[in-house]
């Protein structure tokens, strides 16, 4: 298994433009107020946040994640906006992969005393709008003093309707395997980082940002489960990772068509400048958080075929096991 890590050595070291008052100068009620005044909710500011629901017969879905400098994100390669956009789609992902719609969010942050208020600003910020491209909001959470930068979203959301939540154990024989999203940007753009920094060609920049800041198109997970999806999950530890979840939990084999998972120019451009396999990034590459489902039927609007569901227990390629198997995981 390869264990996704992003090394840092020492004492986490905010950029220079991050200037003013750090987080150990106002304390904590200040920094607090600078989190609600950028992510304003007329939920926010009691002992806990009152959810309505969106309706008599649906059902709450919670889910919630860690991003830890050093490890999910480097401080000079991201800018804060850019890692509280992440720190959403990241829990998001997993709501979207329920059938769910999200519909609110909770922050927990750990940071060093020396963190510029700023910077803690500039998360909220972007939480806050990443949020609102959900009709959601940013609705509690927690600040306390520690060593290292550390955000623990929890997200919840609302699962409306009769039919079942898309859950990992009812991928069938002969159903289709369907993706949303892009595969391998995120890991050829870890592998940019690793190399130059954000110091790339223009055109291979969409790679970087997939990483920093990956992207998913909201109510596409509520739109699969409308149509006829069956077993979903988002690409958060690699293609095959997550497939063989599925499979397993289903008790089935997965076939994945090449064509259709073939890397993209941009892709096989990045290859090429670092002497790379671009297929490593494609099949074990996380954190792109590409929704991967199942269905009997026709592909929902906004995914694509990738596969199909088979007898058996693993994950092939053409009917051949993989050539990178291992993927993004924590131990």
């Amino acid at each position: 298994m390869y264990v996704k890590s992003i090394e840092r050595v020492g004492v986490t070291s905010f950029p220079a433009h991050y200037s003013g008052p750090t987080l150990g100068d106002v304390g904590e009620h200040r920094a607090i107020e600078a989190i609600v005044s950028a992510a304003p909710s007329n939920r926010n500011g009691d002992d806990a946040a009152v959810l309505s629901h969106a309706s008599p017969n649906s059902r709450a879905v919670a889910t919630t994640d860690m991003l830890i400098e050093g490890r999910h994100f480097r401080v000079d390669w991201s800018t804060p906006e850019e890692i509280g956009r992440k720190s959403i789609v990241q829990n998001f992902a997993d709501i979207e992969a329920m059938g769910a719609r999200p519909i609110a969010a909770l922050l927990a942050v750990s940071a060093p005393p020396h963190t510029p208020v700023s910077y803690l600003r500039g998360i909220a910020e972007g939480i806050h709008a990443k949020v609102g491209e959900y009709s959601a909001e940013l609705v509690g959470g927690d600040l306390t003093s520690g060593n290292d930068l550390v955000l623990s979203v929890t997200a919840i959301g609302s699962l409306g309707g009769s039919r079942p939540e898309l859950t990992l154990d009812r991928a069938r024989p002969g159903q289709r395997v369907v993706a949303h999203g892009r595969i391998g940007w995120s890991g050829a753009g870890l592998a940019l980082l690793e190399r130059f920094g954000r110091d790339v060609p223009e055109h291979l920049r969409p790679l970087i940002d997939a990483h920093c800041a990956p992207t998913l198109t909201p109510g596409r997970g509520v739109v699969a489960r409308a149509t006829g999806a069956t077993a979903m999950t988002d690409n958060s530890d690699g293609l095959i990772v997550d497939l063989t979840t599925i499979a397993r939990r289903s008790g089935v084999g997965i076939d994945l068509h090449s064509a259709d998972i073939m890397p993209p120019p941009i892709v096989w451009e990045a290859a090429e400048l670092l002497d790379a396999d671009p297929w490593e990034w494609v099949l074990t590459g996380g954190e792109d958080h590409t929704l991967l489902a199942t269905t009997a039927g026709d592909p929902p609007s906004g995914f694509h075929v990738i596969g199909r569901v088979i007898r058996g227990e693993s994950v092939t390629i053409d009917g051949q096991p993989p050539k990178y198997g291992h993927g993004w995981v924590s131990f």
